[in-house]
């Protein structure tokens, strides 16, 4: 197998989440400022018929990504190696650039509706790196993990940014880098997000989400992508550019969903952050981690 298959270097710029409510604004007058789109493959895996045309239409138009909902990379479960099989024909089928996961758990014997935290501990590094690389062979190329927003961290035995790495490193895996996870993660259990982002492996970010949260209490925020992004977090995506070089970003939004041209003004931010960096002098946006 060849895991250095990349797919990602065909997507650039700035991307939208496609939302069935949105094909009908979307077909009439396709955005200019929209680079590249995503959809999550358990909702249009087998969909055929007007529907599937529709569908078909659009990635014959401008690059997709697939991010996933039930892989459920950390499950105690059988990995479901029928998903990967039937991701990889779809990714085939409609020319899909990149195809990303939650590093976390949604399933035991029945699904769980909600995104568990996997254990900090070095047991479970190893145990879903395995698992990583399984879908990586099935695949034959490397997929992206996406850092979670979690609220709890049962069993912990070493901090998050530790395991995360330790995952990205022991599955030779992408990274799906999404900036509001770490602005929530850093209210809720109070750290520096602009130091955890410092100890990522910018050669491993894949592509970048951002999105809104709610605010449940001055110290507890709930990622929920229902919401407008936020100026802190514009400020943390701003920086991380600065800190990697600009990268493809996504802006996410899953419920509570604006009219088209509100979600444009979000997509035109990103780009205009993009921009930004690229107008500046070489070393600023293409400066090295230690991680790198």
């Amino acid at each position: 197998m060849n895991t250095n298959i990349q797919n990602t270097h065909s997507i650039t710029g700035s991307g939208l989440g496609l939302r069935r409510n949105l094909l009908n604004e979307l077909e009439n007058s396709f955005p200019e400022d929209v680079d590249f789109m995503e959809v999550a493959p358990e909702n249009w895996i087998g969909i055929g018929g007007k529907l599937g045309k529709r569908f078909r239409a659009f990635t014959e138009k401008i690059p997709f990504v697939i991010h996933g909902l039930s892989l459920s990379i950390g499950s105690p479960a059988p990995l479901d190696e029928s998903l990967v099989r039937d991701i990889k024909s779809f990714m085939r089928a409609h020319n899909i650039r990149c195809y990303s996961e939650h590093l976390s758990y949604c399933s035991d014997n029945g699904h769980l509706y909600d995104l568990m935290p996997i254990p900090f501990t070095e047991e479970a590094v190893h145990y879903v790196a395995e698992r990583i690389r399984r879908v990586q062979e099935i695949l034959g190329q490397k997929i992206a993990v996406e850092n979670v927003s979690y609220y709890a961290a049962p069993g912990k035995e070493m901090n998050e940014i530790s395991f995360i790495n330790s995952v990205l490193e022991e599955a030779d895996c992408d990274l799906l880098l999404d900036v509001n996870n770490i602005y929530v993660n850093s209210v809720n259990h109070r750290y520096d997000p602009v130091e955890f982002l410092r100890a990522l492996p910018s050669k491993r970010i894949a592509y970048c989400h951002v999105a809104g949260h709610y605010n449940e209490a001055e110290d507890l925020l709930v990622d929920t992508h229902g919401a407008d992004v936020i100026d802190p977090v514009w400020h943390l995506l701003h920086k991380a550019y600065e800190l990697f070089g600009v990268f493809p970003t996504l802006l996410e939004r899953d419920f509570n969903i604006p009219p088209l041209e509100n979600l444009l003004q979000e997509v035109q931010t990103i780009r205009k952050l993009q921009g930004k960096c690229n107008a500046l002098p070489a070393s600023p946006c293409k400066q090295a981690d230690s991680n790198q």
